[in-house]
């Protein structure tokens, strides 16, 4: 009897372990099957409110951490700043690059060199304004400057018509200034480079074409002739100067830039700002013939010397030839 009663023991408790097995695995599997938060590789910083100390500052840290980890986080990748703490960190941080950026000074061998550079430029004024004084008055009596504002005619208003006419004497004072009627249709004022409107060129505020014309001509008869790009002022005025007694600023070779194998004139303004170190017919201004035309006697007056010299010798070459 005693031994039946402990096979149906043995027996029962086999079946019970069988039974649970199962149900243990599944519980196994449910848990696996539980979605827990993937761990962020982000750091985590966490503002400590002002005023916890104690154990109110160890029970917010334990209660920052156990939420993080909830969320994520990894431990060692959670830190804890105070209030306020930022800013000035971030203030020591911008102390310390101002600090960092070291100021440049220029060498004591720079400075002397541009100290010499500027006196050598200083000198050679000096001596350019000497030689300049020295110069009869008749001399400077005969040189002139023209130049001269257009407007457009035409379907297309391509076609150029004199509508202002400046003449200036060595100094850069103004000789003539005069807007000038225009007989054509004028189809393109080119108000934003001429600076001329219909008002300017009407019979009560102009001159006629021909009065201009001889007025202009009476000035610059036996002169020396100054400008920019005379052939445009000379072939609107319908005038004739002697080829000799011209010097154009836009066909002098050392003011030219070489552009493949042929030299193209430069702009007026690039030319002042090169030599004469200043500004004009700046972006969005008009231009204007009185400044325009000081500023071509000014480029001349400063090649004057080797310009001139430069004449003499190629008329020397022609008379060996003929």
């Amino acid at each position: 009897m005693q031994e039946r009663r402990k096979r149906k023991l043995i027996a029962l408790k086999a079946d019970n372990s069988e039974a649970t097995f199962p149900q243990k695995k599944q519980k196994l599997d449910d848990i696996s099957k539980i979605e827990r938060p993937e761990k962020s590789n982000k750091c985590l910083a966490i503002t400590i409110p002002e005023g916890l100390k104690g154990k109110e500052l160890k029970k917010f840290r334990k209660d920052s951490r156990r939420k993080a980890r909830k969320e994520g986080y990894d431990d060692s990748l959670i830190s804890f700043t105070n209030e306020g703490q930022e800013e000035k960190e971030r203030s020591k941080a911008d102390d310390r690059d101002k600090r960092k950026v070291s100021k440049v000074f220029p060498r004591i061998n720079e400075i002397l060199k541009q100290q010499k550079e500027e006196n050598a430029e200083k000198e050679k004024e000096k001596k350019k304004q000497e030689a300049e004084d020295l110069l009869p008055v008749a001399y400077k009596a005969r040189h002139v400057a023209l130049d001269c504002e257009m407007v457009g005619i035409g379907s297309e208003g391509k076609k150029s018509a004199l509508a202002r006419v400046t003449i200036t004497d060595w100094n850069g004072s103004v000789l003539y200034d005069s807007h000038v009627q225009v007989p054509s249709r004028v189809t393109d004022f080119r108000t934003h480079v001429s600076g001329i409107l219909p008002k300017h060129i009407q019979k009560q505020s102009a001159l006629a074409p021909e009065q201009c014309r001889k007025e202009v001509g009476a000035i610059i008869k036996g002169k020396i002739l100054v400008g920019h790009a005379l052939q445009n002022d000379l072939q609107v005025l319908f005038l004739q100067h002697p080829k000799e007694d011209i010097r154009d600023t836009a066909k002098y070779r050392p003011f030219q830039r070489l552009a493949g194998s042929k030299w193209r004139p430069r702009k007026l303004r690039d030319l002042v700002k090169q030599h004469l170190r200043r500004e004009i017919q700046k972006s969005g201004e008009v231009h204007d013939s009185i400044e325009d035309a000081a500023a071509a006697m000014e480029l001349f007056k400063q090649v004057r010397e080797t310009w001139e010299k430069d004449l003499r010798e190629n008329q020397r070459k022609l008379k060996r030839k003929g």
